[in-house]
């Protein structure tokens, strides 16, 4: 299981933008990031409406950070870009209803047990903020 490519360059673009403190246009953000520029712009649209990345017009126009990054965690991006994480989808899809062992015992046994993982899993990318990646003192795996 792996996120999304564009949940991974989502998370390279918050992070070029923390790193480089200033405003960047988005043929750079593509470069430096290795990102199409096309990829680019899409992504940092959805970044711009999730309140993470501010967009200038213009000549002197570009994009930087809305959000000091100790405020943005691995979490809050990978979430705008893919909606609530969730190991399977009876956990992250609201809609979704699972109809996998309910003629045995009327509820799936693995719901809790998926559930408990995405938890775990949640919490961690919540702990990780851009700040601590900056240092390269993000918290040790546990």
């Amino acid at each position: 299981m792996h996120i999304t490519l564009e949940s991974d360059y989502a998370v390279r673009i918050i992070y070029c933008l923390a790193m480089a403190g200033c405003r960047m246009d988005a043929k750079r953000i593509a470069e430096d990031t290795g990102v199409t520029l096309r990829f680019s712009l899409k992504i940092l649209r959805k970044l711009v409406a999730g309140g993470f990345i501010v967009s200038y017009k213009g000549t002197k126009g570009g994009y930087e950070l809305a959000k000091d990054p100790a405020d943005i965690s691995l979490c809050d991006v990978i979430e705008e870009v893919e909606g609530t994480y969730g190991l399977a989808r009876c956990v992250s899809e609201h809609d979704y209803e699972c109809n996998r062992n309910k003629d045995c015992c009327g509820i799936c046994k693995f719901h809790s047990i998926f559930s408990d993982i995405s938890d775990v899993v949640r919490d961690r990318l919540k702990a990780v903020t851009f700040a601590q990646l900056m240092q390269d003192e993000h918290p040790a795996a546990t």
